[in-house]
């Protein structure tokens, strides 16, 4: 009879074992965006415009385009535009 505590306690181990594996993985991916980063800063980019662009790739074309909208409604609002 297989003690049930045990193998509780056995996948939980896995469980968390295989965490801190992928913790241990995000953590090089973040270091080596942040290196590319730097690397684009010290070829003269603006990182703050390349976070931007990555962020707008990310959306859909018609979400992109709602949110340009709003932004240009908004800044009319302001008298910013």
């Amino acid at each position: 009879m297989v003690d049930t505590q045990s193998v509780a306690a056995d996948q939980l181990k896995s469980i968390i074992e295989r965490i801190e594996r992928l913790e241990e993985e995000k953590k090089a991916l973040s270091d080596d965006i942040k290196d590319v980063y730097g690397e684009a800063k010290a070829n003269g980019f603006d990182t703050k415009v390349l976070r931007k662009i990555i962020s707008l790739r990310k959306q859909d074309r018609d979400e992109r385009m709602e949110q340009e909208a709003i932004l240009e409604l908004y800044l009319q609002a302001l008298g910013m535009a």
